[in-house]
């Protein structure tokens, strides 16, 4: 076999065939670590806003920079401070911690953060003259590069990523001409992700806002914002009053298919979820839950304090455990009731039926009784309710449409990496 075959990518831009050289990340760039010593900054040195940015873990992400949470130190604090200054063009790596996140710290980046310190878990990673810097932050993205960084940090005991480790960090590079192609490349995609990412966060803040002013606040009967035409007060109306509870078994095995509750996705097949079957292998004595009824999880979780309510939307049917409870309307809008459980409007009646502090291996002790025994605040118009369930319908279609083109992207971006670095 040729040895030069080996040491190329499958994919590569017209007019590069040279083979490419592995080199040690210490032959390329210098690796610098901020300052450890006396005037390391404490607690009290931190402000909301000032003149240089502390960088801390929220601000490195698997994506790159985020600068939603921020710590600035003053300008003569950093002045105090030795090492860890970043300049333009360096490349920020997290060492402790979440490890192995990236930040090229490029010209976009430095117009809106003109002057950054790392903190005592990063390194800075500063390219020489001959290597591309991009090229490199792109590269520690690939699959090969964060591979590394799981091999490095391997077996400790506290994980983390030394100056000595990562010097001998291998990276295949190639000629400077090629490196600028690929970094730019790559740059240009990741600016379509991040394009694509603000636009799925819009709609999504979007729809937060509106869930806010298109359903009565507590104790009120009317909503701060409503369609042309509708002006009656809104209703209460017990849940047991507008819904049935399932509780049909799926003993004649009319579906294998088991379905969990994501609180973010909604009722989806356990196997896709978690990547495994979770339900015993028999499920003739679990619910049988068809397509456009209705299923409380009881387990809470982050950002979902009293469980979640979702509708069966993806498949035709499937079936759920015993401790979910299932129901499915008899007289409200599905659309509207979709929506109404996406707010916290409901959460109140379940806490104050709640036993007091029973949460039991991760579930809430609410019982079928008390659950269908909570109020709803609801339109006493069914075109409202209608008019509201298909706002949301068509809103939160659109947020599919945004979140699929986002996860092209990213999985396009994956096997670009992967194919295109050796």
């Amino acid at each position: 076999m040729d040895k030069n075959k080996v040491n190329v990518p499958k994919i590569r831009f017209p007019g590069f065939t040279d083979p490419w050289e592995q080199r040690r990340l210490s032959d390329i760039a210098n690796l610098i670590d901020g300052d450890r010593g006396k005037n390391y900054p404490s607690s009290t040195d931190f402000y909301e806003d000032g003149h240089t940015i502390f960088l801390s873990a929220t601000n490195i992400t698997r994506n790159g920079f985020s600068f939603e949470s921020n710590q600035y130190i003053t300008e003569e604090k950093s002045n105090v401070l030795g090492n860890g200054k970043v300049e333009i063009n360096d490349i920020v790596l997290t060492s402790r911690g979440s490890l192995g996140h990236i930040g090229w710290y490029n010209n976009d980046i430095k117009s809106l953060i003109p002057f950054a310190r790392i903190n005592s878990g990063m390194l800075i990673i500063r390219s020489m003259e001959a290597v591309e810097p991009s090229y490199i932050a792109q590269y520690m993205k690939s699959s090969l590069g964060k591979r590394q960084i799981e091999l490095i940090s391997f077996g400790s005991a506290q994980p983390q990523l030394t100056k000595k480790d990562m010097s001998n960090y291998k990276i295949s590079i190639t000629k400077k001409s090629e490196q600028d192609k690929i970094g730019f490349f790559f740059n240009n995609l990741d600016n379509l992700i991040t394009l694509h990412q603000r636009k799925l966060n819009h709609l999504q803040d979007k729809k937060k806002g509106l869930l806010q002013k298109m359903f009565p606040k507590e104790g009120e009967k009317f909503p701060e914002l409503r369609f042309p035409g509708f002006t009656d007060p809104w209703e209460q109306r017990k849940l047991g009053d507008i819904a049935k509870r399932i509780t049909r078994k799926n003993t004649e095995l009319k579906s294998t298919l088991p379905l969990t509750i994501s609180a973010q996705y909604g009722l989806v097949d356990q196997i896709t979820f978690f990547n495994k079957r979770v339900a015993s292998r028999d499920v003739s004595g679990y619910y049988l839950l068809r397509k456009g009824e209705f299923a409380y999880n009881k387990s809470y979780s982050e950002g979902y304090p009293w469980g979640a309510i979702k509708r069966l939307e993806r498949y035709e049917n499937g079936v759920l455990s015993t401790l979910y409870i299932c129901f499915k309307l008899s007289d409200v809008n599905s659309n509207f009731l979709v929506s109404y459980y996406n707010t916290n409007n409901w959460h109140k009646e379940i806490a104050q039926r709640a036993a007091e502090g029973a949460r039991n291996h991760g579930l809430l002790n609410i019982s079928a009784e008390d659950f269908f025994d909570t109020k709803l605040t609801i339109p006493k118009s069914k075109e409202e309710q209608a008019r509201i369930g298909e706002y949301f319908k068509q809103l939160n279609n659109l947020i599919t449409l945004h979140h699929r083109k986002l996860n092209h992207l990213q999985q396009q971006k994956k096997g670009l990496l992967q194919q295109m670095f050796i």
